[in-house]
């Protein structure tokens, strides 16, 4: 996964990571900007896993 694709489209791509990770706040979504390490930080707080957890799932994102 190119996360420099993902920043530089956010606008595309959030929609997409908002249906995976429904526990993620608009203000979340607004927050990540595309930024894989601010997608971590925010999948360890809404989903309660660790950070290795949160990494995989990060990037296992289907888009």
């Amino acid at each position: 996964m190119n996360w420099d694709q993902i920043e530089g489209n956010w606008m595309q791509f959030k929609g997409k990571v908002k249906e995976q990770f429904g526990k993620l706040t608009d203000d979340d979504m607004t927050a990540i900007e595309g930024k894989a390490e601010v997608l971590v930080g925010k999948l360890q707080e809404r989903y309660g896993v660790t950070r290795e957890e949160a990494e995989r799932m990060a990037n296992n994102l289907d888009l």
